[in-house]
C-alpha cells in the first residue's frame, strides 16, 4: 500500500532542532528542546540567527515529534527566525501540547498571536528604535497577552532603555503578563542595565541570556 503523501499544512521547514537550556524566559536554566524553524520578515541588527533566514528542510510533524521523543525533558521552545512566518506553525503549537509538552513561543511580536493555542507561552517581542525593526511592531498583540505570557524588550543603549518605559507607560499591558528587559549582546553590559532599573525602581526582571554567557556566541545553543 502506498504511503499517502504528507499534507503541506502538516509540515514545516526546520533548520535545526537541538537540545540546550533554556537561556532567557521564564524557565531560563532548564534542559529544553528547541525547534528553529526557518525564516524571517524582519531584519534586527542584533539577529544571532541569520542562519536561519533561509534554508533549512521540510519536515512533517512526525519526523519532528520523533526528534524530539529522544530527549527526556517536557519543555519545548519554538523559536526562528520567525516561527509564525509558516502558517502550520499553529497547529504544531497545538499538537504539541495535546501532547503533553510544556511549550513555549519565540516570536518577534510583528505577526499576529491570537490564533496560537492558549496552552502556549509566548515570548513576544516589542522591539526597540536600537533594533531597527521598531515600525514592525504589531500592537494588537498586547491586547491578546495573558499571565501565561511574557513580555521582552532587547535594550541595546539607554535611548532604548527609556523608550522602553515610555512604551509600558503609554500602552496598557495585561496585568500579571511578565515584562523583561534584556541587554543586547555586547552592546549594553548586565550590570549596566541592572543599574539602570534600580534606580529608577522599575518593576521588571532583568535577564541575560544563559546560553551566550556559557558558550558565546556559537550557534545551536
Amino acid at each position: 500500500m502506498n504511503t499517502p503523501p504528507v499534507k503541506i499544512s502538516e509540515r514545516l521547514r526546520i533548520t535545526e532542532i537541538f537540545y540546550s537550556v533554556q537561556g532567557e524566559s521564564r524557565t531560563i536554566g532548564l534542559p529544553t528542546v528547541f525547534v528553529r524553524l526557518t525564516g524571517c520578515p524582519l531584519r534586527c541588527q542584533y539577529c544571532d540567527t541569520k542562519y536561519a533566514f533561509q534554508g533549512g528542510q521540510w519536515m512533517d510533524f512526525d519526523e519532528i515529534i520523533a526528534q524530539l521523543k529522544q530527549y527526556n525533558t517536557p519543555y519545548i521552545t519554538v523559536t526562528g527566525g520567525e516561527p509564525l512566518a509558516q502558517k502550520a506553525c499553529y497547529d504544531f503549537l497545538s499538537l504539541l501540547c495535546e501532547l503533553g509538552y510544556r511549550v513555549s513561543l519565540e516570536t518577534s511580536g510583528a505577526i499576529d498571536i491570537s490564533p496560537v493555542d492558549g496552552r502556549v507561552s509566548r515570548v513576544v517581542d516589542i522591539k526597540t528604535p536600537g533594533s531597527g525593526e521598531q515600525q514592525k511592531n504589531r500592537l494588537e498583540n498586547l491586547g491578546c497577552l495573558t499571565v501565561h505570557d511574557q513580555l521582552k524588550f532587547v535594550i541595546c543603549d539607554h535611548e532604548d532603555y527609556v523608550w522602553s518605559i515610555n512604551f509600558l507607560s503609554q500602552n496598557t499591558i495585561t496585568v500579571g503578563c511578565e515584562i523583561i528587559f534584556s541587554p543586547s549582546f555586547q552592546q549594553v553590559s548586565l550590570k549596566q542595565l541592572t543599574e539602570w532599573v534600580l534606580a529608577d525602581q522599575i518593576n521588571v526582571r532583568v535577564q541575560c541570556q544563559l546560553h551566550k554567557l556559557i558558550w558565546g556566541e556559537q550557534p545551536g545553543h
